[in-house]
């Protein structure tokens, strides 16, 4: 049976080609912005603030993410260096465009005068449902997919439209549309996301851990059934403790997808999936424990660049009243004084 693929390129103008990778990271990024504004509202945070994090933050993700991908894969560019600026080819880590945002989003924020976990916590949901769109930009380009499996278990199993059992079909063969698991995966995680951030008992940053352990969780039984992962060398013992973790996916009918030999043997986004899970449950653990007074979720975001530059009286104004005529006011005053309790 042939192969049905969608073109990559969406239009052309003139020599320009337009690719649907791009156009898909777009709006990701686009829809992200969006629910991260609305919350920022609620915060009396101008649009602006996060318009301009996306400004820096997009570019900083897009150069760490070719960083990443390209030093993992460095064999394969090192005699091709042309090749490492061709991103709409596809080759981008969301691990390195995370670094790349959070380094960002750290000065920035700074910057800006405000709590960098504040505003972390309200881009968590903004980054799963960027996430979930961006990975449609992989099944256009027919990459990052799993292992093979049958037509029967994608049409009979999954239920899955002709679309996309069609640009599963790769060279004959079908594979297993990991795009797709990712991208449920993270439309559910924005709504636990979003459910817990209403609830009072959530603290500062805790938001954006919880994104973590829930991309952490995705990330770490997904990546194992795909044949483009990135890997290296590691020990034995590591590698039957990452397989051993994974194991419980063979209850389900899946198999893990083959590693490219002489690569290694240990794929990198799942190590680094565990790794992240730990660090926030350890983090949520430990700040909650030894750092007394810590906001919630829900309490004001303030800027201390803003509350700095507010005007400070002029006690010489003589336009303002005096402290004892407006004491003198309220001692000849008709109506009696209440003392206000709160």
């Amino acid at each position: 049976m042939g192969t049905s693929l969608i073109n990559p390129i969406a239009f052309s103008i003139g020599p320009l080609e337009v690719h649907w990778y791009g156009l898909i990271l777009g709006l990701g990024a686009l829809m992200g912005l969006l629910l991260i504004i609305r919350e920022g509202r609620r915060y009396g945070i101008p649009q602006e603030f996060f318009m301009d994090l996306l400004l820096f933050g997009v570019p900083s993700a897009i150069i760490a993410a070719r960083i990443y991908y390209v030093a993992f894969r460095w064999p394969d560019y090192k005699d091709h260096w042309v090749d490492v600026f061709k991103i709409w080819q596809g080759g981008i880590a969301i691990y390195g465009a995370l670094i790349g945002a959070i380094i960002c989003a750290v000065i920035y924020t700074r910057y800006k005068g405000y709590n960098f976990w504040r505003i972390a916590d309200i881009c968590g949901p903004g980054l799963l449902i960027g996430q979930a769109i961006g990975r449609w930009g992989n099944f256009v380009n027919q990459e990052a997919y799993g292992g093979p499996t049958d037509e029967a278990f994608l049409r009979g199993n999954l239920h899955l439209p002709d679309f996309i059992v069609n640009q599963m079909n790769v060279n004959g063969v079908y594979h297993h549309p990991t795009f797709l698991y990712e991208s449920i995966w993270n439309l559910v995680g924005i709504l636990v996301l979003m459910f817990f951030r209403r609830r009072h008992f959530v603290r500062a940053g805790e938001i954006f851990m919880g994104y973590f352990i829930w991309y952490g969780i995705g990330r770490f039984f997904i990546e194992a059934l795909r044949t483009d992962s990135l890997t290296f060398d590691g020990p034995a013992w590591l590698v039957s403790l990452v397989n051993g973790l994974w194991s419980p996916m063979t209850w389900f009918g899946f198999q893990q997808g083959a590693i490219e030999p002489g690569y290694g043997n240990i794929r990198v986004s799942q190590l680094l999936s565990l790794v992240l899970i730990i660090v926030a449950i350890v983090f949520i653990i430990v700040r909650r424990k030894t750092k007394k007074n810590l906001e919630h979720y829900s309490d004001p975001i303030v800027s201390t660049r803003v509350a700095s530059s507010e005007p400070v009286p002029d006690h010489h104004d003589h336009t303002a009243p005096h402290h004892g005529a407006a004491k003198t006011e309220a001692e000849h005053s008709e109506k009696p004084q209440v003392e206000r309790k709160e």
